[in-house]
Formats: structure tokens, sequence, C-alpha cells
């Protein structure tokens, strides 16, 4: 039996292998895009929940993300510093309203440390908030452009000696990479695409092989 298929694929000539090949390599990509399709509805799933303020919601949506990513080929195009790139995952994305919120809780919780009446820097974090939480409301400032920690920094070093609250605001701020998700995908996954990806490449290596070995005899027959 291992013969007689041995011989069956020895017969299968070069051209026959293309025109397999060909229909494979749209079946390949069809099934890449469908799995780079919902792990974008994952991620924007996560994102909704993350605007929608659900903290619940979001590590729900984050675990089926993750799970979904790494038991998957997903491959995915991202910027990078300008430059479009390929990479296998979901690329580098941002919980910015949780950010957001932590961020007004460090706030209020630095206000709450220096808002006495014998400490004058109190009223500074007041004036400040004052003047930039309605901004911060009004524009939907995110983390990233640090517009409102910006504004916050701005109104309080129009006081003289604000430099203690400025340390101590700065050192309350969560870290961003908190806040900043990328989960990658394996190379291979034992999924309907990996499995035809897997069929493609013996295909092709199929093929190369059979050019490779036509290449060495016709240049054999030039010597003899």
């Amino acid at each position: 039996m291992k013969k007689r298929g041995r011989i069956k694929i020895h017969k299968i000539k070069t051209w026959q292998l293309v025109l397999i090949l060909i229909p494979l390599l749209i079946v390949d990509a069809t099934l890449l895009r469908l799995d780079h399709i919902r792990m974008t509805e994952l991620r924007d799933a996560v994102l909704a929940a993350d605007v929608a303020e659900k903290d619940e919601e979001v590590t729900r949506t984050l675990n089926e993300l993750k799970e979904f990513v790494f038991s998957n080929i997903v491959i995915n195009v991202v910027d990078n510093n300008g430059k479009q790139e390929i990479s296998f995952g979901t690329g580098p994305f941002y919980l910015e309203h949780q950010y957001l919120r932590a961020a007004n809780a460090a706030l209020d919780e630095a206000k709450e440390k220096f808002s006495n009446d014998n400490n004058p820097n109190g009223n500074i974090y007041a004036a400040a908030s004052a003047v930039c939480q309605p901004q911060a409301i009004a524009n939907g400032w995110t983390w990233n452009n640090a517009n409102f920690i910006n504004c916050m920094m701005t109104e309080i070093n129009k006081y003289p000696s604000a430099d203690n609250l400025q340390s101590d605001i700065i050192a309350s701020l969560p870290s961003t990479e908190l806040y900043r998700k990328e989960y990658s995908s394996p190379l291979w996954a034992p999924t309907l695409s990996g499995f035809m990806i897997a069929i493609t490449i013996m295909i092709i290596v199929v093929i190369f092989i059979r050019l490779i070995i036509w290449i060495i005899l016709r240049l054999s027959l030039l010597f003899i």
C-alpha cells in the first residue's frame, strides 16, 4: 500500500501541483483573513467595555481575546513609528478609559492628602482641578496625549512652592504600561488554517525540490 501511495504521488506532475497550489493559497488567505476579523471583533469588544467603564466585562473580553490569539494564527499589520509592519498577534492597544479612571483616582487621593486649611498646596490642587477637569470632560482627553495631566501640572506650576505637590501627584499616577496590552499568536497552530498552511508548504517544498532536480539534470546534460 505504501509503495502504491508513493507511485501515485510520483505520477502527479509538477504543473498539476501548481494548479492545486493556486486554490490552496486562496483558501489559506481566506482562513487567515477570517481569523484576523475574529481577533478584531474580540479586541473591539474589549475597547467597548473599557469605554463603558465595565471593568468585569473588560477582564472577561480580555480573556476571550487572549485565548483566541494564543490558539490561532493571527497575522496583523501594525504601525511602528509610521511604518507598517506585519506581526503575529493583536498589536499594541490601550485601555485608555481604565487608565483615566485610575489616574483620576490617584489625583483624588493626592487631593485628600493635601487639601487642608493649613496647607496652601491643597488650595493649589483644588484650583487646578477646577480648571482642568471640565476641560477633560468637554474634550474627551485620553491618557496617551496627556492633556489632562499637562493641564494639571501647568496650573499647579502657576503657584509658588508647588514642587512637593507636583512630585507627589506624579509619583501617585499609575504607569501607562499597566494599561498597554499586546498578545502574540503562534506561528503555527493545530487549526483548520494551520493544517491548510502545512499542506500548502508541503506542496511548495515538493515543487521547489522538483525544480532543483530539473535544473541539475539540465546542467548535467550540458556536460555530457
